[in-house]
């Protein structure tokens, strides 16, 4: 067989080797997590596979000498680590297709409560704009795809343990789904499809 043929064996292997979750209990490892560009580059690695600082850097718009400074500050808490790509340049790839944390576990360290804050705000501002760019690219979808977004909100009235049970039901299903397809392995005629999931006690609704 060819050589170029082995190398994309070798290159294939490294994306299927990317471990499903990590949970976050460390508040320096979550503090280096909630940094905006190193979220960023996290997300980029993680929904198209590995790639170099320069090719990073070209797609956020930052120069690759600082896409480089924050690959290795998200090397050095584990959530990415370099391998040998195809080309030359040093190549990074994502350890976890998903990072999760406990607001309990953490606020018991020293500045925990204003990381995970902080790391929260992030993620709700992530959401945000991925509901944006649909609003923005919605119309550019071609017909199979019109009929299948879908923008949904639920109310319901639940107790503490119906509320945990709800949510371990929906995180299976989810969690089965992310395994199967995930997002970093191309396959003909898909998209990358996100799903916002949110549960969210409200002492107070907002009307």
């Amino acid at each position: 067989m060819r050589k170029d043929f082995f190398a994309k064996i070798c290159w294939q292997s490294y994306r299927a080797r990317m471990e499903h979750s990590v949970e976050v209990s460390d508040v320096r490892a979550l503090r280096a997590l909630a940094h905006p560009l190193r979220n960023r580059l996290l997300g980029a690695l993680r929904l198209d596979g590995p790639s170099t600082a320069t090719l990073l850097g070209a797609r956020v718009g930052e120069s690759s000498g600082s896409t480089s400074y924050h690959l290795r500050q998200l090397a050095a808490y584990g959530f990415v680590e370099e391998v040998d790509g195809p080309g030359a340049g040093r190549w990074w790839r994502a350890r976890h297709r998903q990072s999760s944390w406990t607001t309990a576990a953490l606020v018991q360290q020293p500045e925990g409560a204003e990381v995970a804050e902080e790391a929260l705000r992030l993620t709700v501002g992530v959401q945000g704009r991925l509901l944006e760019a649909w609003l923005d690219q919605r119309g550019t979808l071609p017909e199979p795809w019109t009929g299948v977004s879908s923008v949904n909100d639920y109310a319901l009235r639940l107790r503490p343990e119906q509320a945990a049970a709800l949510r371990q039901e929906l995180f299976a299903v989810l969690d089965r789904w992310s395994a199967a397809h995930p997002t970093d392995v191309p396959v003909e005629g898909s998209l990358g499809v996100s799903l916002l999931l949110d549960l969210l006690p409200l002492p107070q609704w907002p009307v």
